[in-house]
């Protein structure tokens, strides 16, 4: 299978920190596909452990700290491939982002409440920040800003989860030494929230994707539905006891 890096520039050959710059983390598609069933998975186990089980497991609460930082980075890779702004993704996947996530919202709001929103609008957030950016211009900047500060304090995981997939995008923009630094950095601020360090694992889980070539086929609406269904059953089977 070929492979489909998000960017296909090298390492910046010039001075200082730049020189020492890692090489893209070019992944294929099967493998990326393959990291979104794995977050998946660890979502279901870390929402029945939290709803069902009340956090009695604690190990499937620590590998349900990854799956955040998985998606913000599925999401930020499919935003920069190539013509991806010209080509009207980012539209398109905040469109997605708002259907499903107000889908989701009746079962959220029965199992945690009606603020923060659910991490569809996590990651609708970050995405409106990074199309405004994208298209440049200071008064689209300014907004993009706007819209990480008073976004960020609406969202499920609020600023550090923006921030953990603004990291993962401009890491994949132009992958430096310094960049991938941000990017970890920005991914272990979630520890404010989660109590721990378990989402930086997620970039070794990554890594890891990106040295192995999975043949999955895409399956495109899969992520989107199931995350308002399974939060429905589990609203369900919480009501029922």
């Amino acid at each position: 299978m070929a492979r489909a890096p998000c960017t296909v520039s090298s390492a910046s050959a010039r001075a200082g920190i730049h020189a020492a710059a890692p090489r893209s983390w070019v992944i294929t598609n099967g493998s990326l596909e393959a990291l979104k069933w794995v977050a998946l998975v660890l979502m279901v186990g870390d929402h029945v452990n939290k709803y069902l089980l009340h956090e009695e497991i604690g190990s499937l609460y620590a590998l349900g700290r990854m799956v955040m930082p998985i998606f913000g980075f599925v999401l930020m890779h499919n935003l920069c491939r190539p013509a991806a702004v010209a080509g009207g993704v980012h539209a398109r996947v905040m469109r997605r982002l708002v259907i499903f996530g107000v889908l989701s919202t009746p079962a959220f709001a029965y199992l945690v409440g009606w603020w923060p929103l659910n991490i569809l609008f996590t990651l609708f957030t970050a995405t409106l920040v990074v199309f405004m950016w994208e298209r440049g211009g200071a008064t689209r900047r300014l907004l993009a800003c706007a819209v990480f500060v008073f976004g960020g304090a609406l969202v499920e995981f609020w600023w550090p989860a923006i921030l953990c997939c603004l990291g993962a995008w401009a890491f994949l923009k132009r992958p430096t030494a310094w960049r991938l630094a941000l990017w970890a950095m920005a991914t272990g601020s979630l520890a404010v929230i989660n109590g721990n360090f378990a989402a930086v694992i997620a970039l070794l889980l990554i890594w890891g994707a990106t040295r192995v070539d999975i043949p999955m086929p895409r399956l495109r609406w899969v992520f989107y539905a199931f995350y308002p269904a399974h939060l429905t059953a589990l609203a369900l089977l919480l009501a029922s006891r």
